[in-house]
């Protein structure tokens, strides 16, 4: 259901082993066996209220926004996201805590005892997040959608509400190849009299919520209409919205595209308020300023700057340029690029090169990467220097070795590349 890694950093060897072997499952396009382990599971997922978030980009900023304010406003809050960047464990967190070794693999335990063999990696780890979310007795769940929205694992919750960040084209071989048909399966997630907030900006899309919220019944929120933010010169913003007025606002991660997130996490924090979730003003701004969402414009070195975006679509490497033009300088930009082979490289290339100064190809540790020899001309028609360093690690020393302290260093391209070279940055490693 999303950029799956086979990269663990877990001491239990048989749910390594376990969790592993599930990949061999695939993705499954039916909600019904997943519904059937969780009902063996006595419905852990029914134990918590949820939010769902979905959407092509964005949506992890949105869930972890959200989380913070509402962790800032004293409820407990399970986090569940995908894909991690070093450790799995990262998708599923309780107040910014990631599960622990020995939680992770009991829920596995569970699951394993459940012997639905046809499990896929994905619904294993969903169900695990439930499971326990369950046993830390969350006051709320936000939930990140992992591909599409309709046949998402992460579907089977009734929410309080649900979120639809943005919507562009991708995974087309599973979701459809038009945006609208894209947009009618991330609609999915929207329930009957339900509410729905989105940040989506095209007429087709916008229009396809409104028919499907028609359909259900149900309302749908949408950004520049029913909220709206104003950015000042300072990078701080304000809000207005259904009853909110708020001004000064910042948020951590950086990027003008974050004012949209953060104007999605701020409405929907407002909605919950009449759903027994109340929030300060002072736990809104607090919540943004100490929100952290790694390997989005992270900046992880200086003198050389290094950053890590995992931007792996045209739209996200689009926002990432218009991010390195409006809050960066340099030199020299050298870009660290490796991407997989389902996503339209040649348009992300196209934006990278009008940017950078040299490119680095490399590979991440993953079957569905683009061998850099595909990569190589599609690059070197733009004119810049370019290298194949086919190992990521050693493709940021070529990097940082080439570089001055004024040049900046993008790593970029898929987020299994941001995750193996934030391990070897951190010394976590990625097995």
């Amino acid at each position: 259901m999303e950029e799956m890694k086979n990269d663990f950093i877990m001491t239990d060897q048989d749910s390594l082993v376990y969790l592993t072997g599930l990949m061999k499952n695939g993705i499954r396009l039916d909600l019904q066996p997943f519904e059937h382990l969780l009902a063996k599971l006595k419905h852990p997922q029914r134990a918590f209220p949820a939010v769902l978030v979905g959407g092509t980009n964005g949506k992890g900023s949105v869930a972890s926004m959200m989380t913070a304010i509402l962790t800032k406003a004293g409820f407990r809050v399970g986090l569940y996201t995908s894909p991690h960047l070093v450790d799995v464990r990262e998708r599923i967190r309780v107040n910014g805590q990631m599960i622990s070794l020995e939680e992770i693999s009991e829920c596995i335990s569970e699951i394993r005892a459940a012997d639905d063999p046809g499990v896929t990696y994905f619904e294993c780890l969903t169900a695990a997040a439930f499971i326990h979310f369950c046993k830390q007795h969350v006051d709320l769940a936000v939930l990140e959608i992992g591909m599409g929205g309709r046949l998402d694992a992460a579907n089977v919750v009734s929410p309080i509400l649900s979120i639809i960040s943005t919507v562009t084209l991708e995974h087309t071989n599973f979701l459809g190849k038009r945006l609208r048909e894209i947009a009618a399966e991330k609609a999915g997630i929207i329930r009957e009299k339900g509410l729905c907030l989105t940040a989506a900006t095209q007429k087709t899309v916008r229009q396809t919520l409104r028919d499907r919220c028609r359909e259900r019944n149900a309302t749908l929120l949408e950004l520049g209409r029913d909220f709206r933010t104003r950015e000042r010169g300072d990078g701080s913003f304000s809000y207005r919205g259904k009853g909110l007025k708020l001004r000064n606002v910042r948020t951590a991660l950086p990027g003008i595209h974050q004012i949209r997130n953060a104007a999605l996490a701020i409405a929907a924090i407002g909605e919950l308020a009449g759903c027994g979730y109340p929030v300060t003003e002072k736990n809104i701004i607090d919540g943004l300023a100490s929100v952290r969402w790694p390997g989005r414009l992270e900046t992880v070195r200086t003198r050389p700057t290094v950053i890590l975006d995992g931007a792996h679509n045209p739209a996200a490497t689009a926002v990432l340029c218009r991010s390195l033009k409006r809050f960066y300088s340099w030199r020299r930009l050298i870009i660290v690029f490796g991407v997989l082979e389902d996503k339209k490289y040649g348009d992300m290339v196209k934006r990278l090169c009008s940017l950078a100064d040299e490119v680095i190809i490399t590979k991440p540790k993953t079957d569905r990467a683009v061998s850099p020899n595909v990569l190589l001309p599609v690059v070197r028609q733009y004119g810049m220097k370019t290298e194949v360093i086919e190992n990521p690690p050693d493709a940021l020393e070529k990097a940082m070795a080439a570089a001055d302290a004024a040049d900046l260093i993008c790593v970029t391209g898929s987020l299994y590349l941001v995750g193996e070279i934030r391990g070897f940055l951190t010394g976590a490693g990625v097995d």
